[in-house]
């Protein structure tokens, strides 16, 4: 009997798979529990209308997470710090503080998206990669210099 299954079976199928099992299985466990429907041809269309749509969504989200890469691109942010005259920093600049200096140029961003294996603990420029949705991957530039002292 084929049929389309409506949510992952564990050993048989993955969500939208069309198989082909026995009578037996289908009508007693998965046809009852809601796990598949029968492969109608109305069935059959309905399912292929609902990949399409469900591939123009995921299509739109990865052009939109591609368009948030490059302006994360485009705008490097420079984060003004406290160092000593050898450079080092009299703290460390954070996921936390570089998210703080994005929402001054309106990006919204969760810190943890940001790849950082250490707090930035000297004067310099950074590139770092940003984790986005849908498997897209930005660089964000990040400049720290050092404060002027106020005189």
């Amino acid at each position: 009997m084929k049929i389309i299954l409506q949510e992952e079976v564990e050993n048989v199928g993955h969500i939208g798979d069309m198989i082909d099992v026995s009578q037996g299985f289908a009508r007693n466990f998965l046809l009852p529990k809601g796990k598949a429907i029968e492969a109608t041809t109305r069935n059959l269309k309905k399912l292929e209308h609902t990949k399409r749509i469900v591939a123009g969504k995921a299509k739109k989200a990865k052009s939109e997470s591609e368009a948030f890469a490059s302006k994360l691109a485009a705008s490097p942010i420079i984060i003004p710090v406290p160092a000593g005259p050898d450079g080092k920093l009299f703290g460390s600049v954070s996921g936390k503080d570089i998210t703080e200096a994005l929402a001054t140029q309106n990006i919204e961003l969760d810190k943890r998206k940001i790849i950082l294996d250490h707090p930035l603990k000297e004067l310099g420029s950074f590139v770092l990669p940003v984790k986005l949705p849908n498997e897209v991957t930005a660089s964000l530039t990040v400049n720290v210099v050092s404060e002027m002292p106020a005189e």
